[in-house]
């Protein structure tokens, strides 16, 4: 994990939350880590952006968001 922190920080308009989004992302499951290491290793230039945009293309992005379902009063 220290050499993935370490290619998250080497992005040349990197910043901490930015880390620290990616990192809690990848730790739910390691299919994600695969992923997402994968495309860091396959776009060495590539920008903050490009990896958020990458990340929020997968199927189970939004597992993880909470949705506050409102309910209809009748």
């Amino acid at each position: 994990m220290k050499e993935f922190v370490l290619k998250l920080e080497n992005i040349s308009d990197s910043y901490y939350d930015f880390v620290v989004a990616v990192l809690t992302y990848v730790k739910k499951k390691s299919v994600r880590y695969d992923k997402v290491n994968d495309y860091l290793e396959n776009n060495p230039n590539a920008l903050t952006s490009d990896v958020l945009a990458f990340i929020s293309e997968q199927d189970d992005f939004y597992e993880d968001a909470a949705y506050v379902e409102q309910q209809r009063v009748v």
